[in-house]
């Protein structure tokens, strides 16, 4: 499975153990993977005692444990197919994360067109087929019956699993992905494709559904299996529609209104000027703060402006700054959506807009944006 998300974090502080690196991007292991691991394990004993009986519990075990592993890795195959693509495409790929229902693989920025949202979602169903198709012919070539055997008829087994399940046709799974990149390119609208996918994910999520009581209803020996599995995967898809949904608004750029019509204008400053004159002149404008030798100090916080200039109103304006980060500056020749994505998942309330030439032509209030999006103008 491959999301995207707007905001870099510091790999580790919220994903679980940082495993390493590969080809530079973060994996880590969070901490229901070991709770998936220890299920898989417990489950797969018992059916290991009866397929291969020579073995003892604690041997049946130790494979079951095996087998858990390898899952793991396969499914770390499969999320490294995204994150590969993707940074083929020149998408950066924020960490790679392993989980109790599979992984997840956090691909920094939204694919701009069909074709590379296309490309990436294929890419881990892909790798999960080669794998099926590499241990299913291992199989055929080894004695039957051995443990090894049955491992390696089991990851086979399960890499197609892994694969028929992330092409079914619904957000938040690879194949809403492809779904969705196919009516983008039908439509010319993001959007539409995403609706089209998240209306994909509901029936995904009521099938599984209607499986698991199907078992109940019929009286399957795994009915209650199932049905815990079922519900879990269910919940998972539907959450990750309703995700996808809403990152999809937030994305969205207000029709009719152009980001010089939503940018206020820019007053450069010196950095040392008294904080309650930096103030008075900040009204209906953004204030760009610098230094003596030229280096931008910030942007004008006018909250925190505004407590300094009760207390010491001759203070430096720079005491008042937040400071600009790279991903609180806006090209004013980017699109509008790659825009309103960006400001919506970045910790900032103000964002300085430059030409091609870097330099400061306005500045972009967030909520003057949320204002736009929801059809009003800021006055």
């Amino acid at each position: 499975m491959v999301t995207t998300r707007g905001r870099w974090q510091r790999a580790g502080g919220d994903g679980g153990l940082l495993l390493g690196r590969v080809a530079g991007i973060p994996v880590l292991l969070a901490p229901s993977w070991w709770l998936g691991s220890a299920v898989v394990t417990v489950l797969y004993a018992p059916l290991v005692g009866r397929l291969v009986p020579e073995l003892g519990p604690v041997a049946s075990a130790l494979v079951a444990a095996t087998f858990a592993v390898l899952l793991g890795a396969s499914v770390f195959a499969h999320e490294l197919g995204h994150c590969l693509v993707a940074l083929r495409l020149g998408l950066p790929v924020r960490r790679l994360r392993l989980f109790l229902l599979g992984g997840i693989s956090e691909v920094a920025r939204t694919p701009t067109t069909p074709r590379h949202e296309g490309l990436v979602a294929v890419a881990g169903p892909a790798v999960s087929v080669v794998l099926a198709a590499v241990f299913g012919l291992g199989a055929f070539a080894m004695q039957s019956g051995t443990p090894l055997w049955l491992l390696v008829v089991q990851t086979a087994v399960a890499n197609a699993a892994v694969a028929l399940f992330n092409l079914l046709p619904g957000l938040p799974l690879d194949g809403g992905r492809i779904l969705r990149a196919g009516v983008w390119a039908l439509t010319g609208r993001r959007a539409t494709g995403t609706r089209a996918a998240v209306y994909g994910g509901g029936a995904v999520a009521a099938l599984l559904l209607v499986w698991a009581l199907i078992g109940i209803v019929q009286d399957s020996q795994d009915r209650w299996l199932r049905l815990g599995v079922c519900v879990l995967t269910a919940w998972f898809v539907a959450a990750g529609a309703r995700g996808e949904l809403a990152a999809e608004q937030r994305r969205g750029w207000p029709e009719g209104v152009s980001l010089a019509e939503l940018v206020r204008p820019v007053l450069q400053l010196p950095a040392e000027s008294p904080v309650a004159d930096a103030l008075a002149a900040s009204a209906g404008r953004g204030v760009l703060l610098v230094r003596a030798d030229g280096v931008a100090a910030g942007l004008l916080d006018q909250d925190a402006a505004a407590r300094l200039a009760k207390v010491a109103p001759q203070s430096p304006a720079e005491h008042a700054a937040e400071s600009i980060r790279p991903d609180t500056v806006l090209l004013d020749s980017e699109p509008g959506e790659e825009i309103a994505e960006r400001v919506m998942a970045t910790a900032a309330w103000q964002f300085l807009v430059v030409d091609e030439e870097g330099r400061p032509s306005g500045v972009l209030h967030r909520d003057d944006l949320r204002s736009a999006l929801r059809g009003r103008r800021r006055s």
